[in-house]
Parts: C-alpha cells; structure tokens; sequence
C-alpha cells in the first residue's frame, strides 16, 4: 500500500494557551478528525511583557491537523473564527500541502476502498 497521500493539507495554528480545545472542536464541526497540540512560547516583538523587570514569554499551544484538501478552506474558516485570528495578537495559521504521510492507515483503506468501490 502506498503512502503517498496528495490530496492532503497540514494546518498549523498557533494560538495563546488555553484556546487549542476550542480550536479543535470547531474544527472538528468543519470536518476535521481532530488534531494533535503541542506546547510553546512566543518570541514576536508584541509578546514580550515583563513582571518585576524579568522577561515573561508567553506560552502557546499549537495544533496539526492533518485535513483532506478539499476540506482545508473550511476547517481553516472554522479555526479562524474560533480562534479570533483576525484580532491583533491572538494567533496564526496557516495551510502547507503534504508530499508523503504514514502512519494513517485508516486514510488509505478509506482511499483503497472508494478506489474499490469506483467512487
């Protein structure tokens, strides 16, 4: 079986703490299966704030989701609004295309079988 999957999009979202959930159940109503966050701190020249003169980096969480393509523009609508990165400050996503992905097993008996099936 194949691994190449072209027809796939990498979201990434970058988002204050706190916000990831969120952000991923809207997505996941856009059509996405989920997602996988990680943990990490902001360095732009607008977050940095300081307590007692120490220097704080804020922290911020970061969600991967793997979306088929012809979902992408949805789900990034979805994450856009439920993450309120039009404001100023509040986040960023953006949208890479993807040459090769394993460990999805489940997308390519999806495709196997619409492939089978003639759909």
């Amino acid at each position: 079986m194949s691994n190449k999957l072209t027809n796939y999009k990498l979201i990434v979202t970058i988002v204050t703490k706190g916000m990831a959930k969120k952000v991923v159940a809207s997505s996941k109503k856009a059509g996405a299966e989920g997602g996988t966050t990680l943990l990490g701190r902001g360095t732009g020249i607008h977050e940095a704030k300081k307590l007692l003169g120490i220097c704080i980096d804020p922290e911020k969480e970061i969600i991967l989701t793997l979306i088929d393509s012809s979902k992408a523009d949805s789900v990034l609508s979805a994450i856009v609004d439920s993450g309120h990165l039009n404001c100023s400050s509040c986040g960023i996503a953006f949208v890479l295309g993807t040459k090769q992905i394993a460990g999805v097993a489940h997308l390519l008996e999806t495709m196997q079988r619409r492939s089978f099936d003639g759909k």
